[in-house]
């Protein structure tokens, strides 16, 4: 479905067909656009592995810490290849708590990479790389563009496009505007909207997920 087709059946669902419109059109392509990205962070439903701008990172000999594209929410697999090489090498997302455990002096290191911390906007590498080369990036991410023309199409299967109609009427009804506001209409919706997709995951849980214990044997 494209946006006109997605408006048009928020017009049907909210009852408003009749110029002048309750909604304007805008604002309906905005809800439908946050809609979009509430389902790809509650169902994790947009996997990349093959957009450079989103998946490859220039690495610098020196310099550790790089900034992740805005859409990236997760990531799934990380692999370092130096340059000259063919050969790529995984990394371990873990915490800093993780690495300062067990390797005090993390912040000193360099040589080829091994760990990663993320942060909402940043990649560390650990050790600091010594050699120059190209971090590819296997994530979730958010839509890259919003939708804002009749023709644009979610980035999502086109099996969900229906449902983020839910999000855009839980939006309407939320409206402090005493002719659209309707709180038991707005909790209908939002309750469809999460019952489909999932609820939202909280920052905590979503910092949790930035990394992983690496499985690794220790010597005691």
């Amino acid at each position: 479905m494209d946006l006109e087709q997605l408006t048009a059946s928020f017009r049907v669902d909210a009852d408003d067909l009749h110029e002048p419109y309750l909604f304007q059109n805008e604002w309906i392509a905005q809800w439908l656009s946050e809609a979009q990205a509430e389902a790809a962070i509650r169902g994790r439903l947009i996997f990349d592995d093959t957009t450079p701008a989103v998946c490859q990172i220039a690495v610098t000999a020196g310099n550790a810490v790089y900034p992740l594209h805005r859409a990236v929410t997760e990531i799934a697999d990380m692999r370092f290849v130096a340059s000259g090489s063919v050969e790529s090498t995984g990394l371990s997302l873990v915490s800093r708590e993780w690495l300062q455990e067990r390797r005090p002096r993390w912040r000193d290191e360099t040589g080829e990479p091994a760990f990663a911390i993320q942060t909402d906007l940043t990649i560390r590498l650990v050790p600091t790389p010594s050699t120059d080369g190209v971090l590819r990036l296997e994530v979730q991410r958010l839509p890259l563009k919003a939708l804002e023309y009749d023709t644009d199409k979610p980035e999502i299967h086109i099996g969900h496009h229906i449902q983020l109609v839910h999000w855009a009427l839980h939006r309407a009804f939320s409206r402090p505007d005493t002719e659209t506001i309707d709180p038991q209409r707005a909790d209908r919706a939002l309750a469809a909207f999460t019952a489909y997709f999932g609820p939202r995951p909280d920052s905590d849980l979503r910092r949790i997920t930035r990394h992983d214990q690496p499985q690794v044997n220790e010597l005691w």
